[in-house]
């Protein structure tokens, strides 16, 4: 109801009051089930004594439950006596894009109002692109749909594309519809046969405002028999409109062409390309960096000749960074800007206010409304996940796996038959995804591969001005205020030492540290000493290196992180936790676990990744570790002490990733006896502990779920059963050593998507044949083969290859032959390579250079003593740096 009435501040206030009695009933249950848990969690005589006591501290626990019932229902009738009084109650609801009413910030043109600055800024390339797209191709009917975040200029870019002159002498009749998020299906087919009989300068038909719905599609279909048409349907929100409304409207192939154009927000919308080879999508980009300064330069300063004065350039650049390439926001911003002195005091005021003025100012409101648009049309169960990213301050990303954990533990995700509650996660993350409202990458900018997500700057403004929905409270580097009241969930990203003078709202169910530099022990003591109801607590990348004993007097919590930080020893009271589902130690020092951990039966993930020097490291063996039958993902278990522990890994039945380090050769068959029981086993690791030895898998094949297989140590050659593991998706192959090119086993796998060969192969030459072609293989990455002189890719090989990734191999002087071939490659990632090779693609001179000025992306990157250095194809610096032999 909130989100369905506009600037209805009471309605806000009233929706506040029903948040907050909610809150006050679950901490009366939870602060209950605590003092239960405690009195409880005892055996044998020492049980009985327990429960005596018990039953007199549970009589009171029973007391004030009964209390503060009795007071909740109070001000539940309070409420609804005050929503009864506004009508509040009896507005029918909606919150998820289901409601019919029209709201006047949903018209779409007022997005193209705001970027008609943008029509000759950035937007040439697309706009050929889709007129080729229409008026080239087959007789039969196409659909193109643009897809995109909010504000990017999708319909700036297709009327342009619509207005075309070369478009309006190719289509015998034209139409341009806007849907937005309420139509009817009647006047919506109204309006085209109105806007075809204009755009022929004939008359409208009599009598076409009476017809029905059988007898407009009739019409429709008779009239475009004959004809080429292009018809636009803009910002389309709902999934079933093109297939149930549209698709059977249209003439399908009357010989002569007919085109389609679809702008909106979520690829789920689009027609996918995968349907039909005559649909196509095309996802618009944000604007370069190049682009975006032209434009902000060209709206803010016109009457300086479109040049930027010197001493705002620095204050500028940043607030352009932050629009992140967003058309609509470089014109607001910047037509704001253009009103205001031209002097650093002025654009300072805006720079360090942006957030706010993003809220306040009514000249920048239209950015967050035109934004908001993609979060009110989110069904109810997708809108906390969103604004979770909210706890994470501007430009940081959250580990994707991580942020599915914290989704479960949470209590965002809904059960789903034959899933897990990570895979129903995963499934909410992609929708967010193909809705353009969270992006994902698996490419740090480094080079380094790591699957992350984030939202745009912007998209983070909007979640803070509805963080209250799930009761965020941030405390950013220079805070000092009181972090007393209403705080569901607190994220801390303070460099100071004194915030736990201000921790003691125990109310608070999670605590998000970001890299606090230091956590002192007060600090440590008061988190656990205040907030008994936490389920979530987080303490990545912060400067701490113990967890203390009191943890285990928070009973509820459900997550636990430890990751990268320099915590040594978890203490023994962890086994208290009977509800933690998520331990994460990944990239701590903690090697060894106490035993306790095998009380933790609601255990799903357990990541224990050392760092260590040059080798693989994992948690030591636990007596006990198959009592944790609720686990679904073990990374990494050492596993060089003796068969007993492998075997207890075989009770391990609902196991989906398995990491398994410093194996020995002596204990491959128990292993793979202990794999034989996990049939849902769809991720294994094998790190092999000597590295002089062979591992011999060829006798011993994986379950056939597996969909992702890394294997470290020496092989003689591929096991048979690897082509055989049909779901296989994912293949890494570190220090093989295979002397046989393992191509002819790998190419056949059908669904194998992300193929690394990591000192894996000392041969000479790489041939990828159309015989084998990896149907589906979109990333590979071939790293450290030494030997290697050739590359040879044949036509119809590697079809969907979107990126791939080489070096450094030395003796490798050329360039992949056939690399032409590759027109689906988006990024040609070269790292560490010879000065031969990178200066036959440079485009000075470079003889290779057309073979790679089709990729969007070419990438060198150099790892000096400094860190990593990266340029990109046509980057000067880049044949200065081949100058330089300190680097190369």
């Amino acid at each position: 109801m909130e989100n369905e009435e506009d600037n209805n501040h009471g309605l806000e206030t009233w929706v506040k009051q029903v948040r907050r009695v909610a809150w006050r009933m679950e901490d009366a249950v939870d602060q209950y089930i605590l003092r239960v848990a405690k009195n409880y969690d005892q055996r044998g005589f020492k049980a009985v004594i327990g429960k005596i006591s018990g039953l007199v501290k549970n009589l009171r626990a029973r007391h004030n439950l009964v209390t503060e019932i009795l007071d909740i229902k109070r001000s539940v009738r309070e409420v609804n006596e005050r929503g009864e009084r506004y009508s509040f109650t009896s507005l029918e609801g909606g919150g998820s894009g289901s409601s019919g009413r029209a709201k006047k910030d949903q018209d779409p043109v007022i997005g193209s109002l705001f970027l008609e600055e943008a029509e000759l800024v950035g937007i040439e390339m697309p706009i050929d692109e889709l007129i080729n797209k229409l008026v080239d191709g087959e007789p039969h009917r196409g659909v193109v749909s643009v897809v995109g975040m909010g504000g990017l200029g999708k319909t700036t870019v297709v009327r342009k594309v619509f207005c075309d002159q070369r478009v309006i002498t190719d289509f015998d009749c034209q139409a341009w519809i806007t849907v937005s998020q309420s139509y009817e299906k009647e006047e919506l087919l109204k309006t085209m046969i109105k806007q075809f009989h204009e755009a022929r300068k004939e008359s409208v038909p009599d009598g076409l405002e009476t017809m029905e719905l059988e007898m407009l599609i009739k019409f429709l279909k008779e009239y475009l028999a004959q004809k080429k048409y292009l018809v636009v349907f803009d910002d389309v929100w709902s999934e079933e409109f093109w297939e149930q409304d549209i698709n059977h409207v249209l003439p399908l192939n009357n010989g002569r062409g007919g085109r389609v154009l679809i702008t909106t927000r979520s690829e789920d919308v689009a027609p996918s390309s995968e349907e039909s080879p005559f649909y196509h999508v095309h996802n618009l980009s944000p604007l370069p960096k190049d682009k975006a300064w032209e434009l902000f330069c060209r709206r803010v300063f016109k009457c300086q000749g479109g040049s930027c004065p010197e001493e705002l350039k620095e204050l500028s650049e940043d607030i352009v960074y932050r629009c992140e390439g967003l058309p609509l926001a470089i014109v607001t911003i910047g037509g704001l800007l253009s009103t205001k002195a031209k002097t650093v005091s002025e654009w300072q005021k805006l720079h360090d206010s942006l957030g706010s003025a993003l809220v306040c100012n009514s000249r920048l409101k239209p950015i967050l409304s035109i934004l908001s648009l993609s979060y009110r049309n989110l069904p109810h169960y997708l809108k906390p996940c969103f604004l979770y990213f909210g706890i994470l301050p501007e430009d940081y990303e959250f580990n994707y796996a991580s942020l599915l954990r914290l989704w479960v533990a949470e209590g965002f995700i809904r059960e789903r038959g034959g899933m897990t509650l990570e895979e129903v996660a995963e499934e909410y993350l992609t929708e967010l995804v193909r809705r353009s409202l969270v992006q994902v990458t698996r490419f740090h900018p480094t080079g380094r591969a790591r699957k992350i997500c984030r939202v745009h700057d912007l998209i983070h403004e909007l979640i803070l001005s509805r963080s209250e929905e799930l009761s965020f409270q941030h405390v950013p580097i220079t805070a000092c205020a009181n972090l007393e009241g209403f705080a569901r969930r607190l994220s801390i990203y303070s460099k100071r030492s004194d915030a736990a003078k201000r921790i003691s709202d125990c109310r608070t169910r999670t605590v998000y540290f970001v890299e606090t530099n230091e956590l002192s022990m007060p600090l440590m003591k008061a988190i656990f000493a205040n907030f008994k109801f936490l389920t979530v607590l987080s303490f990545e990348g912060c400067a701490i290196d113990y967890i203390p004993k009191e943890v285990g007097n928070v009973l509820q919590l459900r997550y636990l992180s430890a990751r990268d930080t320099k915590v040594k020893e978890i203490p023994k009271s962890i086994g208290k936790l009977k509800n933690l589902e998520t331990l994460d130690l990944k990239r701590s020092q903690v090697v060894m676990l106490p035993t306790e951990i095998n009380k933790l039966r609601r255990l799903r993930t357990l990541l224990v990744h050392p760092k260590g020097q040059n080798r693989m490291l994992g948690m030591k063996p636990v007596d006990g570790i198959g009592n944790l039958d609720s686990l679904l993902k073990l990374c990494y278990v050492e596993a060089n002490l003796g068969s007993g522990f492998i075997t207890e890994l075989g009770k391990l039945k609902q196991l989906r990733k398995l990491g398994i380090v410093r194996l020995k050769t002596e204990n491959v068959t128990t292993l793979w006896s202990a794999l034989q029981n996990m049939s849902n086993l769809r991720s294994l690791g094998i790190y092999l502990l000597e590295k002089k030895e062979f591992l011999d898998l060829k006798s011993m094949p994986c379950p056939s779920s597996l969909e992702s297989l890394g294997i470290l140590g020496r092989l003689e050659s591929l096991p048979d059963w690897i082509p055989k593991l049909k779901n296989l998706q994912r293949i890494v192959l570190l220090s093989s050593g295979l002397t046989l090119d393992p191509l002819t086993s790998l190419g056949t796998l059908p669904n194998l998507s992300k193929l690394t060969l990591n000192k894996a192969y000392d041969g000479d030459c790489l041939h990828f044949k159309k015989d084998y072609s990896f149907g589906k293989l979109q990333v590979l990455s071939l790293w450290n083969l030494k030997s290697l002189t050739e590359i040879i890719i044949e036509e119809g090989a590697l079809p969907l290859l979107k990126s791939l990734r080489i070096g450094p191999c030395p003796q490798l002087k050329v360039l992949p032959s056939g690399i032409g071939h590759l027109q689906n490659l988006e990024r040609l990632e070269v790292r560490d390579m010879p000065r031969e090779f990178v200066q036959t693609m440079l485009p000075d001179g470079g003889r290779d250079y057309c073979k790679v000025k089709h990729i969007p992306l070419v990438l060198f990157i150099y790892m000096v003593r400094e860190g990593g250095l990266s340029y990109k194809l046509h980057d000067p610096n880049i044949s200065k740096h081949l100058l330089d032999e300190t680097y190369v």
